[in-house]
């Protein structure tokens, strides 16, 4: 009877790190590339065995059919634990994209460094929002927010029911339409100014041909640049919150 209590105990706590480890690789804040794999799978084990005994009674019982039947169970587990980072990670990349509008349109875009929140070759403007985004994401608390809908997410996809994939297919499509649209929406003051900019350029090289527009552009392109974006920094990043919060009351069930 012990025997069958603590096999029942360890396939459910099994069953919640699957789903747990599989979100907290990818989830934002949690699932950085500058952390430790290791380091995340403890994580993952550790609020694993917190949340077990919460969601324990949505857990579906040992599989009486084989071992096939518990592979299917871990892979749709794998497959929503995904679904859920991979949506939060989808609103979070709208800070890289944006920074890339702007960089192109202050003259950064050859100037490339390492970005940690994507493990890839980013712009000065979109390592810095990707960063001070992370940042303000444990300052706020909004990562509470993640955990809490992790655990709600339990109400929403059951462990043993087949996942919705057309409906998963459908949201990560809404999901990176909204990304980008935030994304311009955060750029938006450069490409506006950026415009008049050129503009203004090309009218002066209409009117005095003989001037060479390039030299005297790229400094006050970079310069305009800066200045915009000390401006309005505040701005973009409570924009972006706001987003995320929204996004993640849209895509993560937390009530």
């Amino acid at each position: 009877m012990l025997a069958d209590l603590l096999a029942i105990q360890v396939f459910a706590l099994m069953m919640v790190f699957v789903r747990v480890g599989a979100t907290f690789m990818i989830l934002p804040t949690i699932g950085e590339a500058y952390i430790s794999p290791q380091v995340r799978l403890l994580l993952a084990l550790t609020f694993s065995i917190i949340v077990t005994p919460i969601v324990q009674d949505k857990v579906p019982a040992i599989p009486s059919t084989g071992i096939l039947a518990i592979i299917l169970l871990i892979a749709a587990e794998i497959l929503v634990g995904v679904f859920l980072g991979a949506m939060v990670r989808i609103m979070v990349a709208a800070l890289a994209t944006a920074g890339m509008v702007i960089s192109v349109i202050t003259g950064f875009a050859n100037a490339l460094l390492f970005n940690p929140g994507l493990d890839d070759q980013g712009s000065l403007q979109s390592v810095l929002l990707t960063m001070l985004g992370t940042l303000l994401i444990f300052a706020t608390e909004l990562h509470h927010v993640m955990l809490a809908g992790l655990v709600e997410s339990y109400q929403v996809f059951q462990p043993g029911v087949m996942p919705p994939v057309g409906d998963f297919s459908q949201m990560i499509a809404r999901g990176a339409a909204d990304s980008f649209i935030l994304a311009m929406k955060l750029a938006s003051p450069f490409i506006v100014i950026g415009t008049v900019f050129y503009a203004l350029l090309g009218l002066l090289a209409r009117l005095m041909p003989q001037l060479q527009v390039f030299f005297l552009a790229m400094p006050l392109q970079i310069l305009l640049g800066l200045m915009v974006l000390l401006l309005t920094v505040q701005a973009i990043m409570m924009t972006f919150l706001a987003d995320f919060s929204d996004g993640l009351a849209r895509f993560i069930s937390f009530n």
